[in-house]
């Protein structure tokens, strides 16, 4: 792993060195990107992982937006109301909202749009639970009606996590919200150029000429989107090295997450600068198929907590203790509902504890898969930790590697591993998207209704509705420490610590916001 890591800084310092005098800076007008993974999903309510919702982000809006403090503020809602019982809520859009098309936004639209998505995402099902109906008062207005109160309304619609509920035109919202929508038809601040798109190599975002922005100043997602660029180029580059080039010689104006083996290269390179952007940790995962043996059982998922090291998984992946820490809280430790209740048991790897858990689930040593990637370098290396610390307790893993995009598609495969499906992945998300019981992708216990892996808990469910449902902060914190403990039993997924995530910019790129992912407005280059 030392000897790796220490030839890619090799490598990576002989490309820049090499590179210095050839390349020349990008123009203005055009920012550069080599982004984290290559774009395959176009459909932000179909996938959660994090460059669909960066791309989704570009060409769409939602009704409201988190701000850098994750509050919602209105976005294409221009004013809002509820009724005295808090049954009823009745929203406005902005007056001007256009697709790139040309049409309107409606409200038909928006309803369209919301219904999708609540049968998709984490917060939206849980917000459809709640809803009675929505009505088109008309082009403008409309109203949702609730069967109880639930204030966490416009924190829903202003989701930036999970799948996220960006407005589309009527027709495409009426796709079947299993299969991906392929039109990229939005009205947000930039526009897809489908004619320039090269999967594997290029993605291309031209400036919405005719997108208005709000008055306020940028704040997060909120506020003001202003473009200060006429087009964004996503450049990509699997290889560390090659991008870590590339930013040095001004080949690009942001690496959007740098390999932690690079970091102190890229770091200590003329007119780059390396910063976070985000306020919360990101956590890392492996999640487990509960459809299928031996994970269909608790007691197996409750062994991955048992069998594993988080400490091994980190370095692993991110190297220098500098960026990471242990972590077994599902809600992120630093964030508003970061408690470990529950885990108390397997703070520390016992491998013989893990043994007889997955002896009493029935493991007899049958070859599970484990579908990975190194298009993304650290889930790839954690992939491996994962098979050699399962291999301690007796676990026969198949390490399938495959491009990222192949790996996030094969994740919705109901399958039995052998056809097709898979029994564990790692992952990682941001602290934005798990710190809450309501936006926490990993922890919806639905069956069916959950993200990828199927986890089935009545009991968490219902746990899950309480936090929603508690009428103070105190009855709050109560319900999330109640619901810790369940899920700490019950494992939807194995908690492996977190890690801050970095990125690289040239210091003549300014304007980068704070967010739960890379945005590409309010940024301008000198």
């Amino acid at each position: 792993m030392i000897r790796s890591r220490f030839a890619a800084l090799v490598g990576a310092t002989a490309l820049i060195l090499t590179a210095g005098a050839q390349a020349q800076p990008a123009p203005k007008s055009v920012l550069r990107v080599a982004p984290h993974a290559d774009l395959k999903t176009l459909d932000p309510v179909a996938a959660s992982i994090v460059i669909t919702r960066m791309h989704g982000l570009m060409i769409y809006e939602t009704l409201f937006a988190w701000d850098a403090n994750l509050q919602p503020k209105p976005q294409m809602v221009e004013s809002f109301s509820t009724s005295d019982d808090k049954l009823s809520w009745t929203f406005t859009l902005r007056p001007g909202l256009k697709f790139h098309d040309g049409q309107p936004v409606t409200t038909r639209d928006v309803i369209a749009s919301l219904r999708r998505w609540m049968k998709r995402d984490t917060i939206g099902g849980k917000l459809g639970e709640y809803t009675e109906g929505m009505e088109a008062k008309n082009d403008r207005t409309f109203v949702l009606k609730l069967r109880k109160p639930m204030a966490l309304v416009p924190f829903a619609l202003g989701s930036a996590v999970g799948q996220i509920p960006v407005i589309m035109r009527e027709a495409d919202a009426a796709t079947d919200p299993m299969k991906p929508v392929t039109e990229t038809i939005g009205s947000g601040p930039f526009k897809f150029n489908r004619a320039e798109w090269r999967s594997g190599a290029k993605v291309v975002y031209d400036k919405n000429p005719d997108y208005v922005p709000r008055s306020e100043p940028a704040d997060g997602l909120a506020g003001g989107r202003i473009v200060k660029v006429d087009r964004v180029e996503w450049l990509i580059m699997p290889d560390a090295a090659t991008a870590a080039a590339a930013l040095q010689t001004g080949e690009i104006d942001i690496w959007e997450q740098p390999s932690q083996d690079l970091i102190p290269v890229v770091a200590a390179a003329k007119d780059v600068k390396v910063e976070r952007y985000s306020n919360l940790a990101n956590q890392v995962m492996l999640r487990p198929n509960s459809l299928h043996p031996p994970f269909d059982n608790p007691k197996a998922r409750l062994a991955l907590a048992y069998a594993t090291d988080q400490a091994e998984f980190l370095a692993g992946g991110f190297g220098d203790e500098e960026w990471w820490k242990r972590c077994n809280s599902y809600f992120i430790c630093g964030g508003p509902n970061g408690t470990e209740a529950g885990t108390e048991g397997y703070a520390k790897p016992d491998l013989e504890k893990a043994k007889q858990l997955l002896a009493e689930a029935g493991y007899k040593g049958e070859k599970l898969v484990l579908t990975t990637s190194n298009d993304i370098a650290a889930i790839g290396r954690m992939a491996e930790v994962a098979a050699a610390q399962l291999k301690k307790i007796g676990v026969t893993v198949d390490v399938q590697f495959s491009d990222w995009g192949t790996v996030t598609t094969r994740q919705q495969n109901k399958s039995p591993p052998d056809q097709g499906g898979w029994n564990l992945f790692v992952t990682y998300a941001s602290g934005a998207t798990m710190q809450s019981p309501m936006t926490n992708i990993g922890t919806n216990m639905a069956c069916e209704k959950a993200w990828a892996g199927w986890p089935c808990d009545a009991e968490a469910e219902k746990l899950r509705g309480a936090v929603v449902d508690a009428p103070d902060d105190a009855a709050g914190k109560a319900a999330v420490e109640a619901l810790h403990k369940r899920l700490a039993e019950m494992q939807p997924y194995r908690v492996l610590g977190q890690f801050d995530q970095p990125y690289a910019r040239r210091a003549s790129v300014s304007g980068v916001l704070a967010a739960p992912v890379m945005l590409f407005w309010n940024i301008e280059k000198k």
